[in-house]
């Protein structure tokens, strides 16, 4: 005999929740996803009507999921949110080219306006050229500071209020596991925060904070939403890809352990007589609109910028000598 759902006990049970280990019907499952997402919108203020948002839209399943489910609340709530998908081209072949192409499908399905900005536009350098001149160690971190800043410029060009981004509860849960591991205790009691300010006072939150990876592919697979599954070709090089592995393992034995390393960085406090290291340039980086405030960002664009100057250099002595060859060449005809 098959179970019924334990929410409305008449449907059959079809999913079991990851989180808690209910078994729903598929409708029910909808329901409590969505209205825990909007609890957590509402719970957190995050909008205000008028408000201009843009979704960070990727094409892959975070960042699906969230456009289907913003566009259903707003909707079914009447947020009063006009919305908008942005997206950025990283330079990344076999990867970026075709997420894009399902962003482009998501937006005639959502109808929703998108932007596309570019590396190459915002920067003169794809991720591709990037990872040539540093090899395959760190360059998450530079795709993430360059990343951040051009979700910031794309915002900036649309007028939008907010940025809503797909980080859900297993990625703040990674990043506090990375923190603890690093030693990063300036950035480890920030970055459980739902929502931030970046560059021209533009506010970014995560409204799938609490929101499971698994529960968000069953919701995506089960709705049939048009998604880019394929992981990105650098990622498997990551740091992160270790705080992952450990956090599955500790998933598999203790289903809430996501959750509660989450709280366990809420809770996490400095006592006010506790020296944090000081950041030196912060002129630098507001004359820079640069988005971040760990060193680690500034030696990023100050490497770039010296790359891009050794380039620059190597540029104009290739130009000059093939002046030099032209002229020689030249010379050479005019004895003959």
């Amino acid at each position: 005999m098959s179970r019924l759902c334990v929410i409305c006990k008449e449907e059959r049970a079809s999913v079991k929740r990851p989180k808690t280990g209910e078994k729903l019907c598929r409708n029910c499952f909808y329901h409590i996803f969505e209205t825990e997402v909007h609890c957590t919108i509402t719970d957190n203020k995050l909008f205000k009507s008028g408000d201009r948002v843009a979704i960070a839209a990727s094409g892959g399943k975070d960042s699906t999921v969230l456009a289907h489910v913003m566009k259903t609340l707003n909707d079914r709530y009447d947020y009063g949110l006009d919305l908008f998908l942005l997206s950025v081209d990283e330079g990344i072949t076999g990867y970026r080219d075709d997420s894009l192409e399902t962003v482009k499908r998501n937006q005639q399905q959502y109808n929703l306006p998108l932007k596309i900005v570019s590396y190459s536009e915002l920067y003169g350098w794809t991720m591709d050229e990037i990872v040539k001149e540093v090899g395959l160690k760190n360059n998450c971190t530079f795709c993430g500071v360059f990343r951040r800043q051009a979700l910031d410029r794309g915002a900036v060009m649309l007028n939008i209020d907010h940025i809503v981004t797909g980080h859900n509860a297993d990625d703040i849960a990674e990043t506090v596991l990375m923190n603890i591991l690093r030693g990063d205790i300036a950035r480890l009691e920030r970055c459980t925060e739902i929502c931030t300010t970046g560059d021209g006072r533009i506010r970014r939150s995560k409204p799938f904070k609490y929101a499971y990876e698994k529960e968000i592919v069953m919701y995506a697979y089960f709705k049939k939403l048009d998604y880019f599954s394929t992981e990105c070709v650098y990622s498997p090089n990551s740091y992160r890809g270790h705080a992952r592995a450990f956090l599955k393992d500790l998933e598999a034995i203790r289903p809430s352990a996501i959750i509660d390393i989450i709280y366990s960085g809420e809770a996490f406090q400095i006592k006010q007589d506790v020296k944090l290291p000081t950041q030196g340039a912060e002129s630098w980086i507001a004359e820079r609109k640069i988005h971040g405030e760990m060193p680690e960002n500034i030696a990023t664009m100050l490497h770039f910028d010296q790359l891009q100057i050794e380039e620059g250099s190597r540029k104009n002595e290739s130009d000059k000598d093939k002046k030099r060859e032209e002229g020689e060449e030249k010379g050479e005809k005019n004895e003959w």
